[in-house]
């Protein structure tokens, strides 16, 4: 369940399906030196009722929906009280950071006109956003749902389809709804295994996410080792 070595700081690595892989994420904190507890609840694995062994916890996508009736989603909902009351670093990243809207009482829902966001669309940060670090101007993104900012959040970057694109809740709980984990593979994987997902309004084509890629994803990856720098207190180097 774990990789690195047992003396190194573990981080939650929460997965939603079987093949899913923490990606860059996985790999920045591997070289940080922390290793990975990777739990997959779909496929049974339970999570710790205390992060004190833990040194914070990653919770990422999944084609489900956050308002899903099935136990594990509740579940990882409602666990989400254990990282908000020790005050240990959380890091939602989409279904992630919609489960935590969730918890903390913001609805989670389709676009009113029925948009979704796959592929590169544009980000512009907040002025919280500003003061915290330099934001890439255009992310990549694979949902149909988005979140409410919920009450006490501050709002660190918006979208023009889906206004709440990232948030901090209190010191030390981040939620964002764009995917900047993805490793080349990653994304070849998602165009091809989501290519039905193309014709959704406001969807693009396969060969734009892969273009893109190559434009925007140097500014995404370097944004990427800034902000995990900021969450878990390390030197993670650009």
């Amino acid at each position: 369940m774990e990789s690195g070595q047992s003396h190194r700081p573990k981080i939650l690595t929460v997965l939603h399906q079987e093949r899913s892989s923490p990606g860059r994420v996985g790999h920045l904190l591997i070289e940080a030196g922390f290793a990975l507890d990777i739990r997959r609840p779909p496929l049974g694995d339970t999570l710790p009722v205390t992060l004190e062994d833990h040194a914070g916890a990653v919770i990422f996508g999944g084609p489900m929906s956050a308002n899903d009736s099935e136990e594990f989603v509740r579940a990882e909902t409602d666990w989400l009280s254990v990282p908000l009351a020790e005050d240990k670093p959380f890091l939602g990243i989409c279904l992630g950071a919609q489960m935590l809207a969730n918890h903390l009482g913001g609805r989670v829902g389709p676009h009113p006109d029925g948009l979704v966001e796959i592929g590169w669309y544009p980000l512009e940060p907040t002025e919280a956003g500003r003061a915290l670090m330099d934001w890439p101007s255009m992310v990549y993104h694979f949902h149909r749902e988005g979140f409410e900012l919920p009450q006490t959040a501050t709002l660190l970057a918006t979208g023009s389809s889906y206004p709440n694109q990232a948030f901090r809740y209190g010191n030390n709980a981040w939620g964002v709804q764009f995917h900047a984990e993805l490793t080349r593979a990653m994304m070849h994987r998602w165009v091809v295994r989501g290519a039905e997902r193309f014709t959704l309004c406001g969807a693009q084509q396969g060969r734009d996410h892969l273009d893109g890629r190559m434009i925007y994803d140097a500014v995404l990856r370097a944004w990427l080792h800034r902000f995990l720098a900021t969450i878990f207190g390390i030197p993670v180097k650009v």
